[in-house]
């Protein structure tokens, strides 16, 4: 039995195949990596000192009620709408832009009430605020 080489036919490795499989790993990795997104705030956090507190100055209060109506620093103020809570901010604060904020709001107060409060504090330019709230049982 004599065996013969096939000269006549070329060997050779189809690329075809090759690229699919390399294709399929790029999507299988492609859908199992997680991308992670991770969103911070920038907080400035209060540092506790020795020193002894200053005199009080001028300090902006707004105080919020479960039916959404404003109270800048006692006093009511005659609308719920931005515009009349913009209006009695502006008469207090004035040109000084370093006033501190207080927005006190109950448990009952709507969210929107507060956002509002905060926007238009904002809109004013004061940078100082806090928030202090309260819940009853």
């Amino acid at each position: 039995m004599k065996f013969r080489a096939r000269s006549d036919e070329e060997l050779s490795i189809g690329l075809t195949p090759l690229i699919d499989v390399v294709f399929i790993l790029l999507i299988f990795f492609m859908v199992t990596t997680t991308f992670d997104r991770s969103s911070e705030l920038k907080i400035d956090l209060p540092e506790a000192s020795e020193e002894t507190p200053q005199e009080k100055g001028k300090i902006l209060e707004i105080a919020i009620d479960a039916d959404g109506q404003y109270f800048v620093n006692q006093v009511r103020v005659i609308s719920n709408k931005p515009q009349a809570l913009y209006l009695a901010l502006r008469k207090f604060v004035g040109d000084d832009k370093t006033i501190p904020v207080i927005i006190k709001a109950d448990a009952r107060t709507p969210h929107q009430a507060v956002v509002t409060a905060m926007d238009t504090v904002g809109r004013i330019g004061l940078r100082r605020m806090s928030i202090a709230t309260s819940y009853s049982q």
